[in-house]
């Protein structure tokens, strides 16, 4: 029995876990899913696409809008096929390797996203207290140079994640909290010491989404002060207006993201269904909602999309 435990379970598999109880209804179940992943792809894929052919909307604010699409089209189709695979095929299994690819995806997009929030919400600051020189500041080769850092930012922080996992032994039951791989996950089904990826786990949470979240409050807080300077009300309101798709963006990434985090991390005795449902929000929600958001909030993208069904 003790050489079993001490087996190094590296070419094991883990178990993903679709909704307990519901097994009989997951053909049902997977309707709404697949709803919600169609109309993510297809929302953020439009929005891309207006955004490319629409000379009009070469502009900073949706520069950024269509980097978000691309991160929230990652996310999607990174989930896509454990997800739909429970539900449709009862595909449980997944390799340790598979696993940890869809785990360093999940995180770094996750990060990546974090970054074109904050950057959105430095576009929206500018924009209010220095329009003179938004669109000089601002350019095409700056906005460019900005997305590949957040991208390498996102690569270097996540990519020691799914290797300090891999030099762990994996000996303890294999069944994962969510029908995907996350690090706080993983990291409970390792029976090695995981104090290294615990304190990693929770620097890199504290570098990315408490840092970005902090800057993006005071950001706020400067756009605010800026704000009130304005004599003219209608000025006041239609500056608060250009604001509200964005804190919409930020109240629905962060929200989900911090509320699991406090839960893999402080929640033991939480109930299972709210960790499973609050993962799924977690990653549904914002690439689902975001294009939603924009397209209602923003006359020039709306009348663009509504020009192109009409054609």
């Amino acid at each position: 029995m003790s050489a079993a435990n001490d087996t190094n379970f590296n070419s094991a598999v883990f178990l993903l876990t679709g909704i307990p109880g519901q097994e009989d209804a997951y053909l049902w179940i997977s309707i709404p899913f697949c709803l919600m992943y169609v109309i993510s792809i297809v929302g953020n894929s439009v929005i891309l696409f207006i955004i490319k052919t629409d000379p009009s909307l070469h502009e900073p604010m949706y520069i950024f809008l269509s980097m978000l699409g691309v991160t929230d089209l990652g996310l999607s189709i990174v989930t896509i096929p454990t997800t739909l695979g429970i539900f449709w095929f009862n595909s449980r299994e997944i390799s340790l390797d598979a696993c940890f690819a869809q785990l360093f995806f999940i995180h770094s997009l996750q990060c990546i996203e974090s970054s074109m929030l904050l950057l959105m919400a430095f576009d929206r600051f500018l924009a209010i207290h220095d329009p003179l020189r938004y669109a000089s500041i601002l350019t095409l080769p700056r906005i460019a140079k900005m997305g590949l850092v957040c991208v390498l930012r996102g690569v270097a922080i996540i990519l020691p994640l799914p290797l300090l996992l891999k030099r762990f032994r994996y000996c303890r039951a294999n069944v994962l909290s969510h029908s995907y791989c996350v690090h706080q996950d993983v990291m409970k089904m390792a029976c090695s010491d995981t104090s290294i990826n615990s304190i990693y786990g929770l620097f890199t949470t504290l570098l990315t989404v408490g840092l970005d979240s902090l800057v993006i409050f005071l950001s706020y807080v400067m756009i605010l002060k800026t704000v009130l300077s304005i004599a003219s009300t209608a000025e006041y309101v239609r500056a608060l207006n250009t604001c509200v798709s964005h804190l919409c963006a930020v109240v629905l990434f962060y929200t989900p993201m911090i509320g699991l985090s406090v839960i893999h991390r402080f929640g033991k005795g939480s109930p299972p269904l709210l960790q499973i449902l609050l993962g799924y929000i977690y990653l549904l929600v914002p690439p689902l909602m975001n294009p939603i958001v924009y397209s209602v909030k923003s006359k020039h993208l709306r009348a663009r999309i509504i020009r192109v069904f009409i054609k």
